[in-house]
């Protein structure tokens, strides 16, 4: 697959999932714009080291005026938003009832409102060009529930019904919209996870081990680079006909 001379966009991709996509897609000779608040200059520099083209835009994905002048730096930056990829996510983990509202109010915005916002404002550009591609990177969350995690699942669920609609609005044109929907990846959310419960017992290999056993069967992380192939893929010509897919790669999660 030869990106060269389309401009994508990964928010939230300074580290973990993001990262990992945006490396691949500038291997693939993409010029990149990446997001986030994580070690900028270490992101910038490991996609830099793919010989790719990269820029970086701070923007608070919460922020819709934010967001806009994401969009247009993108644009301004390389003169087109060729490939979306909208990766920002945050987490939090409360029952129902002792969740607290600021929480659920930033998690829906960085989850779910963000990916609306980047969309309505990169369509009208594609459709100019005639080409286009837009992920959503969801989660098996978009899919099925897990307590505790009321508003990070109502999110992801409303990233899969989003991209169907999109895909619909799309279904004539030459772009395409689709989710990702990973399980476990050793991102630094879920290490925090691992942490919490090595806290418990003080065994780091056992935390890591229970936490894939209760979801994942193959025991094993999906990682950064297999979704980074994974959204090369759904780049490809060879997938103009996946329209709305909600596609878990989890190790087995959704198969049980």
């Amino acid at each position: 697959m030869n990106l060269a001379g389309k401009t994508a966009l990964v928010t939230g991709s300074t580290s973990g999932i993001g990262l990992g996509i945006a490396c691949r897609l500038a291997m693939a000779g993409a010029n990149l714009v990446i997001n986030g608040f994580g070690d900028v200059e270490q992101a910038l520099g490991a996609v830099r080291r793919t010989g790719g083209q990269v820029r970086h835009h701070p923007a608070d994905m919460s922020d819709p005026e934010e967001i806009a002048a994401l969009v247009a730096f993108v644009e301004s930056e390389f003169g087109a938003l060729d490939i979306l990829i909208n990766n920002a996510g945050i987490q939090h983990v409360a029952p129902v009832d002792e969740f607290p509202v600021e929480r659920w109010d930033s998690i829906i915005a960085i989850n779910l409102s963000s990916t609306f916002h980047t969309t309505r404002l990169a369509l009208p550009g594609m459709r100019k060009r005639g080409w286009g591609r837009i992920i959503n990177i969801a989660s098996v969350h978009g899919l099925v529930g897990s307590a505790g995690k009321a508003a990070y699942v109502a999110a992801k669920h409303g990233v899969v019904g989003l991209t169907k609609v999109i895909a619909l609005e799309t279904a004539r044109e030459a772009i395409t919209c689709n989710a990702i929907c990973p399980g476990w990846v050793l991102t630094p959310l879920v290490q925090q996870q691992i942490d919490d419960r090595a806290q418990a017992d003080g065994d780091r290999l056992r935390a890591r081990h229970d936490l894939l056993a209760e979801k994942q069967p193959s025991l094993e992380f999906v990682t950064p680079e297999q979704l980074g192939e994974l959204t090369l893929y759904l780049c490809s010509d060879a997938a103009a006909q996946v329209r709305g897919v909600a596609w878990n790669i989890d190790g087995g999660w959704i198969a049980q």
